[in-house]
């Protein structure tokens, strides 16, 4: 069980702004405990910002502008704009179009390009147009909140665990020290209590269905292009998993709201 609480303690440490000033150790046991709690760390993700969602429609005075604003700015306050920096990392590495490893050393250069600015402007332009058009339905969507998180998180740990590091140092090669054959299995069963919660509700096994798809392009993606996973191309799926499912919910209360 005190793997399971360094394990929080390391997440809390790395995937968000909470300070929590501690020395944990971080071995093979607290990082595969690490992977296995992945999904909760979405799942509470989800559950704040769909508690906040419902609590600013339902209560607050506030515009759904406004609302929008808050919503779409929440995930950047508690993660600090962590994976931003890998998406534009990615961008940059992508849109060069040169070799492999080209790519691998744009991707640890810690200057901006064109490319990385440009593609953070998109990425943060359609998820703002994404929430607000959400907050525009109404609050019965807040529950669906939960799953982007949720099934983000749920993917970034299925990339570290099959997708091999491009270099034995980094952060996804530590990560990658966690491994293990029963994470698929763990990860299931939180699909599966998801699915029972959601059962009836098409716009989860919609969502399910494109975080599959995602994952296996991506993965196939990472691997012709870089040659495996690093930290930043994992903070840069993520981001695209979250804006994949983002359009997912926008077109769902599109056609649904008429």
């Amino acid at each position: 069980m005190k793997h399971y609480l360094y394990a929080a303690g390391i997440i809390i440490q790395f995937f968000t702004v909470v300070p929590l000033h501690r020395t944990l150790p971080m071995e093979r046991a607290e990082l595969r405990a690490v992977l296995q709690l992945f999904p909760l760390l979405g799942l509470a993700k989800g559950l704040l910002y769909a508690a906040v969602f419902w609590s600013l429609i339902e209560w607050s005075p506030f515009s759904a502008l406004s609302i929008a604003f808050l919503v779409w700015l929440l995930p950047v306050l508690l993660t600090g704009g962590l994976h931003l920096d890998g998406w534009m990392d990615w961008a940059d590495a992508h849109f060069s179009f040169r070799d492999q490893e080209k790519r691998l050393s744009i991707l640890s250069d810690p200057r901006a390009g064109a490319f990385g600015v440009l593609a953070l402007v998109l990425l943060l332009a359609a998820k703002f147009v994404f929430v607000y058009e959400t907050v525009l339905a109404g609050s019965q969507y807040a529950v669906f909140l939960v799953l982007i998180p949720f099934l983000a998180q749920l993917l970034t740990g299925l990339f570290l665990q099959f997708t091999p590091p491009t270099k034995r140092e980094g952060l996804a090669a530590f990560f990658q020290k966690g491994q293990a054959r029963s994470l698929p299995y763990i990860y299931g069963i939180f699909l599966v209590a998801m699915a029972f919660f959601f059962m009836w509700e098409p716009l989860f096994w919609v969502m399910t269905g494109a975080s599959w798809m995602y994952f296996v392009f991506i993965r196939q993606g990472m691997q012709k292009e870089f040659g495996g996973v690093t930290g930043d191309l994992l903070g840069a799926a993520q981001e695209g998993a979250e804006l994949l499912l983002w359009m997912i919910m926008w077109l769902s209360v599109s056609f649904v709201t008429g």
